[in-house]
C-alpha cells in the first residue's frame, strides 16, 4: 500500500487538540481525517489507489403534494452492502485484502457516501459537484403544491466512522475519541451550512439490526438536505403559535420534572413529556444554540463524557446492546436560527428484553401515537441503569 504524502493533504487545527487533515478518495469524494490528541498515527495518509466506478447520478425528488413532503428515489442505494464480515468492513482501514473506503488508519474519519440519498450536485457547482440540473429554486419553490412535481435530490450525505474497529457503538469509545467525534460534527456542520442549497443538517447514529443497520463498525452519517425537514418544519409553526422560547419553557419545565435522568453544568437529559417510544431520551443545552458548530469548548467538553454516560445507562436496561437512532436536531440553516435549540432525541423501539415495538396501521399510517411506558416510568428505569453503569459520581456535571 502507498503510504506517500497526498500532494493535495490539507491540515488544520480543530478545537481540544483535534487535527483535521483533508484529502480525496480514488472517485473525488471527499475524506476528512480526525487525529485526536496525544494520537499515534503519523502526518502521511497513504492513497486510495483503487479502480472506481463514475459516481451515480444525483437522485430525484418527488412532491407527495397531499402533506407537501418531498420523498427522495434513489435507486443507487438498493446496492448497499449488508453485515460484512470483518474482513470485508467498507469502514475499516485499508488492506491488501480489503480495498475499503478509507485508506489509512484513522482515529475518527469522515468521507463522502458511495451511495447518497442527496447529492452529489448542489444547486451550483462548488469544488468537485456540479450544478444538478432542475435543483430547487429556493424555499418558496419547494413549498409550492402541484401534481407531478420534481426537483434533483441536491445535497450531500456523509459517513461518520467513530473507530476503526469493527464493531461498537458511540458509546463504546474512550471520552477523548468521543470528544473529537463532537469536534467533527461541528466541523462538518459549519462546512456543510456554506454549500448552496443547503436547508438544514442532521447528524445521527443509527445503532443495531433491529433498526435496520447494514454495517456493525461504529458508525454515524450526516444529512445536507436541500429543504427544511418535514419534524422541523412542526416545530417551526408550534414556535410561531406559542412563543419563540418555547424551547427554554420546555427545558425548563422539564427540569422542574421527576422526568430528568443527567443534568450537568450545560446540559440535561431528560424523558420527554409526551414520549412516543418505549425508550425515548432527549439531551439539550441550557442556552439556546442553534447547532452544533455554535456551541462552546466548555459545552463540548462535558457532552463527551455526559453523552457516554447516558448511552451507557441505555445499554445497561438490557444483557444485550439496545437498538437506537441518535438523532442531532439542529436550527435549519437559513430560518429559526434565533428559536430552534439544538438537541439529541434517542429513541429505541425495544420495550422489554425480547420485545420490540412495531409502528402498526395507527402510528404508521395515521401518526397517531400510543405509548405503552409512561415517561416517568421511563425516566426512573433509565435512571436506574445509569447508576448501574457508572456507579460514581462526582460534581454537578455527573449528577442525576
Amino acid at each position: 500500500m502507498n503510504t506517500h504524502d497526498l500532494p493535495e493533504l490539507r491540515t488544520e487545527d480543530l478545537g481540544a487538540g483535534v487535527v483535521k487533515r483533508t484529502t480525496t478518495l480514488a472517485d473525488g469524494r471527499d475524506l476528512f481525517y480526525y487525529d485526536e490528541p496525544g494520537t499515534t498515527l503519523g502526518a502521511e495518509r497513504a492513497v486510495d489507489a483503487r479502480v472506481l466506478d463514475p459516481r451515480p447520478d444525483t437522485a430525484t425528488m418527488r412532491l407527495d403534494v397531499l402533506t407537501g413532503d418531498w420523498i427522495t428515489v434513489a435507486a443507487n442505494r438498493q446496492n448497499r452492502v449488508m453485515m460484512p464480515g470483518a474482513d470485508a468492513d467498507p469502514l475499516a482501514p485499508q488492506t491488501p485484502g480489503n480495498p475499503s473506503e478509507v485508506p489509512s488508519r484513522y482515529d475518527v474519519a469522515v468521507f463522502e457516501n458511495r451511495s447518497p440519498a442527496f447529492g452529489p450536485a448542489l444547486s451550483e457547482a462548488v469544488g468537485g459537484a456540479p450544478q444538478a440540473p432542475n435543483a430547487p429554486r429556493g424555499r418558496d419553490d419547494l413549498s409550492a403544491l402541484g401534481l407531478g412535481r420534481t426537483r434533483a435530490a441536491v445535497g450531500r450525505c456523509e459517513v461518520v466512522c467513530f473507530s476503526p474497529e469493527h464493531s461498537g457503538s458511540f458509546g463504546t469509545q474512550s471520552e477523548t475519541r468521543a470528544r473529537t467525534v463532537i469536534e467533527a460534527w461541528a466541523d462538518r456542520t459549519a462546512a456543510l451550512s456554506t454549500l448552496p442549497g443547503i436547508e438544514q443538517i442532521f447528524p445521527f447514529e443509527n445503532r443495531g439490526e433491529a433498526i435496520g443497520v447494514t454495517l456493525p463498525h461504529p458508525h454515524g452519517q450526516i444529512y445536507a438536505y436541500p429543504y427544511v425537514t418535514p419534524r422541523t418544519t412542526r416545530v417551526l409553526e408550534s414556535i410561531d403559535r406559542t412563543a419563540p422560547e418555547l424551547f427554554q419553557h420546555i427545558l425548563e419545565s422539564e427540569q422542574a420534572s421527576e422526568r430528568v435522568v443527567l443534568r450537568g453544568e450545560h446540559w440535561t437529559a431528560f424523558v420527554p413529556f409526551a414520549a412516543r417510544w418505549p425508550l425515548e431520551v432527549h439531551l439539550m443545552p441550557h442556552r439556546h444554540v442553534p447547532d452544533l458548530a455554535e456551541t462552546t469548548a466548555a459545552e463540548r467538553d462535558e457532552l463527551a463524557p455526559l453523552y457516554l454516560r447516558l448511552l451507557r445507562g441505555v445499554d445497561a436496561l438490557y444483557d444485550s446492546p439496545t437498538p437506537y437512532i441518535a438523532a442531532w436536531h439542529q436550527a435549519p440553516v437559513h430560518v429559526g436560527r434565533d428559536t430552534v435549540r439544538l438537541h439529541l432525541q434517542l429513541t429505541s423501539p425495544r420495550r422489554a428484553a425480547d420485545k420490540l415495538k412495531f409502528l402498526a396501521g395507527s402510528e404508521a399510517a395515521m401518526w397517531a401515537w400510543a405509548a405503552e411506558v409512561p415517561p416517568e416510568a421511563g425516566a426512573a428505569r433509565l435512571r436506574e441503569a445509569i447508576e448501574r453503569a457508572s456507579p460514581t459520581t462526582t460534581g454537578e456535571g455527573a449528577s442525576a
